[in-house]
């Protein structure tokens, strides 16, 4: 009999489209001579579970983009699933929130566990984690409050961002100290701890790490240049496909990819990830190599980084989504 595999997406977070988006893609992609599969959403309020057997079941937000319908009915996931595949972005989904419950409830999964989501969604403990594998990171300071930042002594320009954000939702660049209690302000409606880093000058490169019978496999290093005189990879940038450009492959010296691709493993295992991640870095002008972040759970579109840079490594979309299954399969969390 084939593996039930039941796709989950939406959820309450700040990233429930991009995710609904992510999953349609593996839906209409996954190898169904291989696998049973299902889809289930989780409205933007938290309430799930809501089976969806297409693309026409999804509501629509202002853009157009798809989401979790309210009105639908939810129920309870079926007793014959053999994995869960939580296509999930940002809160309450990638940061080990739904790691946990899948645990609770005994059912495998694809990606990280419970500790290595919370831990690389949460970027301050992160860089700690990054540091101390001997990664360089920028430099920076978390808070709780603005009156936290007035004793930091960073060098402007700085990045606010919310600690356990996605997708830069609630990131600002600060170029002046007035506008930096703002810019906390409004990272601290995201989430209780904010991060300021001093703003690393250089090109923005990619990595995908791909877990396949064990072995951590890296794809081709990628470039991200931001189009349209846009300060940096916010949200737009990144959904809106007309405002940002990729290079892949990335025009490095192989020595400066080989480096990359030993530094998205080295933090891939110091995180303690499984299955899946894309790590970002940033190539200064003098060749220092900075790590930004890693994602666990990366955007999973078609036209998504994480795929395109598979692609070019030599491994189509619907491979990935099997090796990530097979993997899974094989070796189950619980």
């Amino acid at each position: 009999m084939k593996p039930h595999i039941a796709l989950i997406c939406g959820g309450k977070s700040a990233e429930h489209e991009i995710s609904c988006l992510s999953a349609l893609g593996i839906f209409e992609a996954i190898d169904r001579e291989r696998y049973r599969v299902s889809l289930f959403g989780i409205t933007d309020r938290g309430e799930g579970f809501v089976e969806l057997t297409s693309r026409d079941q999804f509501d629509r937000d202002g853009n157009g983009i798809p989401i979790v319908p309210k009105s639908a009915t939810r129920g309870t996931l079926p007793e014959d699933i053999d994995l869960l595949f939580p296509v999930l972005h940002g809160s309450n989904g990638e940061d080990g929130v739904f790691q946990g419950f899948a645990e609770f409830m005994q059912i495998n999964y694809v990606g990280s566990g419970v500790l290595a989501s919370a831990l690389a969604m949460d970027k301050s403990r992160a860089k700690q984690i990054f540091s101390s594998a001997g990664l360089q990171v920028a430099p920076g300071a978390s808070i709780t409050s603005a009156i936290d930042a007035e004793s930091l002594s960073l060098k402007l320009p700085v990045f606010v961002k919310p600690a356990r954000g996605g997708s830069s939702r609630g990131t600002e660049k600060v170029k002046e100290k007035g506008m930096l209690q703002r810019a906390i302000a409004e990272a601290l409606a995201f989430d209780s701890t904010v991060l300021i880093e001093e703003a690393i000058k250089g090109r923005e490169l990619e990595c995908a790490v791909l877990q396949v019978g064990g072995n951590v496999l890296t794809s081709v290093v990628g470039e991200i240049r931001v189009l349209g005189g846009r300060e940096f990879y916010d949200y737009e940038a990144k959904y809106l496909y007309t405002a940002t450009e990729y290079l892949v492959h990335a025009t490095n010296s192989d020595e400066v990819s080989r480096e990359i691709q030993t530094q998205s493993i080295k933090a891939f295992q110091a995180i303690g990830c499984q299955g899946l991640a894309r790590v970002d870095f940033f190539l200064t002008d003098d060749g220092q190599i900075v790590i930004n972040e890693l994602n666990t759970m990366p955007g999973f579109t078609p036209k998504s980084v994480f795929p395109m840079l598979w692609r070019e490594s030599g491994r189509d979309y619907r491979e990935v989504i099997t090796a990530l299954i097979e993997e899974a399969l094989q070796n189950p969390k619980v």
